[in-house]
């Protein structure tokens, strides 16, 4: 019986030390629990935002003066290199004799219909306040295969750097346009989105672009702005900044003047 106490309290003393041997370990990681119910409740607080994402889109079609449309937000930044080209649909607008034929090439996979782009374009080109107002250009979009003195090709971010890299070893940085020998391209985003520092409509800012360019081909060089509170010239680089100026798309004021300004870079 002697023994069978002895042995008794020694197993007690054993438990006894193993439970405290226990509540030290516990004691010593006591920190732990605290960083399993703080990481446990991180994916409950992540996941509390879907609804709210969900419901995050609904003020994004809300249009800003330079916004695109719903849905045209989603620019894809590169594409195959190849293009479709529009054919043609209209007659030539204006009658100036010097007389550009263009065609209109967007580039596959980038969602934009080449045919919408044209009539797009011919609408810009045939504006009262467009570059026909001279008395003496005037433009006819030509389709696949016809003769052409250019082509206005709308690409990809990706695919327009490298056409004006190739062209006139520009780096347009993922953002601009440039004139090519023989072409214009146009940064699919800039065509889509428009441009922080141009305050109107999409369309407008398409007409600045498109009129821009065509401008290089009619022999105008950049300008500057005139003064503040003045129409920016359409040759003026607008992307780049107003500088004072007000922006504007068109060569020529509702007037029919000429909006120029002094020599830019």
């Amino acid at each position: 019986m002697l023994l069978g106490v002895l042995v008794a309290v020694g197993l007690l003393g054993s438990v006894a030390f193993f439970l405290g041997g226990d509540r030290d370990a516990t004691s010593s990681g006591a920190s732990r629990p605290p960083r399993v119910v703080d990481i446990r409740p991180a994916p409950t607080r992540s996941a509390t935002p879907s609804p709210s994402a969900t419901l995050s889109p609904t003020p994004e079609p809300t249009p800003t003066p330079s916004s695109p449309a719903p849905g045209a937000t989603k620019v894809p930044a590169s594409g195959p290199g190849t293009f479709a080209t529009a054919r043609a649909r209209r007659t030539s607008v204006g009658h100036g004799a010097h007389r550009l034929r263009y065609r209109v090439e967007v580039e596959d996979g980038s969602g934009l219909s080449s045919v919408a782009a044209a009539d797009e374009i011919a609408d810009i080109l045939g504006a009262p306040r467009g570059w026909t107002n001279d008395g003496v250009s005037s433009f006819q979009l030509v389709g696949p295969g016809e003769t052409y003195d250019l082509r206005v090709r709308i690409a990809t971010a990706h695919t327009a750097d490298a056409l004006c890299w190739a062209g006139i070893h520009q780096d347009t940085g993922g953002e601009y346009n440039c004139e090519v020998p023989n072409g214009v391209v146009v940064n699919l985003k800039r065509w889509m989105k428009g441009s922080p520092t141009f305050d109107g409509p999409i369309h407008d800012y398409r007409a600045l672009i498109i009129n821009h360019e065509m401008g290089h081909f009619l022999g105008h060089q950049h300008e500057s702005c005139p003064g503040t509170g003045q129409l920016a010239p359409v040759m003026m680089q607008q992307i780049k900044g107003l500088h004072g100026c007000v922006a504007n798309a068109w060569p020529y004021d509702k007037k029919g003047r000429l909006i120029a300004g002094p020599p830019g870079l």
